[in-house]
């Protein structure tokens, strides 16, 4: 059965669109027409402009296209929009919003100790790990899935707790929480270590976790968070599986594996970047020395020619 029953409003989320094209307009008018009012501006490059109007493109493909509604009717497909709402969105936002924003909301004191303390790196890691696995727990995820309001803090806590995380990986500031080097390494290894068991029950499980993909009165009311009332009213639906030709404990098992693919993936860019970063870094260093063990042995034969 094709998902267009559904019609135009629950598969585009106009008002959604509306929403994040008034956040990119802005965006540009900081940036742009009133940088000047910030400290410390710096001109808009074009690479902070691509890094953030690709991750409020990316976010409106996850939470306000189809992708979104077959996310309420395919466990692997919420799994796809969790992988890259909570891997990928967050630090192309972080990258592409300019340091002295960052300055101006992080030095607010309303901001700034709460901030300090949620993006202390252990407890950072540990936070999103947790969200991330108590939210799948069965009962949890069932219970959130059919409340709209519920639904919706949830996932702005989830958001949110991603954005920590990756605060001190990708951020620019200086003297705030984050990481040189290797140990950038360590910690991306860190979460990966963190959401390997709650993917593995996933995965390894021999019954079905979620009554929001199996019961089919569960699954409308879950389905209310995207489609109008008066469309889903309309329509004589039992469950998901009108939708999919896979069973469902195989949709559960392919979501789990989704997951930790995805995951694996965005990481190993990360970690080649932070790897590529340090070699630069330290060829850099290299190169420094070496210069000044040149310079050093022309002052000296300078000096004693002059002698």
């Amino acid at each position: 059965m094709p998902i267009s029953i559904f019609g135009f409003q629950a598969l585009w989320s106009p008002y959604y669109l509306a929403v994040l094209v008034l956040v990119t307009i802005l965006y540009f008018l900081v940036t742009v027409k009133w940088r000047g009012k910030f400290e410390g501006n710096q001109p808009l490059s074009v690479k902070q402009a691509a890094l953030f109007t690709s991750g409020i493109a990316l976010l409106y493909i996850i939470k306000g296209s189809p992708v979104d509604l077959y996310g309420h009717i395919l466990f692997t497909m919420h799994m796809v929009q969790m992988a890259l709402l909570l891997l990928l969105v967050p630090p192309l936002l972080i990258m592409g919003i300019p340091s002295y924003i960052w300055k101006a909301f992080t030095e607010l004191p309303v901001i700034k100790p709460l901030f300090n303390l949620l993006t202390k790196p252990m407890l950072a890691l540990i936070l999103f790990g947790m969200a991330f696995s108590f939210y799948h727990i069965p009962m949890v995820f069932d219970f959130v899935k059919q409340d709209v309001l519920l639904h919706g803090a949830v996932n702005i806590v989830l958001f949110t707790s991603a954005l920590l995380y990756w605060w001190p990986v990708v951020n620019n500031l200086e003297g705030v929480h984050k990481f040189h080097g290797l140990k950038k390494l360590a910690y991306l290894f860190g979460l990966s270590v963190l959401v390997t068991p709650a993917c593995a029950l996933i995965i390894f499980s021999d019954t079905p976790f979620y009554a929001t993909y199996t019961n089919g009165e569960a699954w409308l009311q879950a389905m209310a968070l995207c489609v109008p009332a008066g469309t889903l009213s309309q329509l004589n639906l039992s469950g998901p599986e009108l939708f999919s030709t896979m069973s469902t404990i195989e949709d559960q098992r392919t979501g789990g594996i989704t997951m930790k693919i995805i995951q694996e993936l965005v990481f190993t860019v990360f970690i080649w970047l932070v790897f590529y970063e340090w070699l630069r870094n330290e060829n850099d260093n290299a190169d420094e020395i070496t210069a000044k063990v040149l310079q050093d042995r022309k002052d000296m034969a300078y000096h004693r020619h002059n002698a």
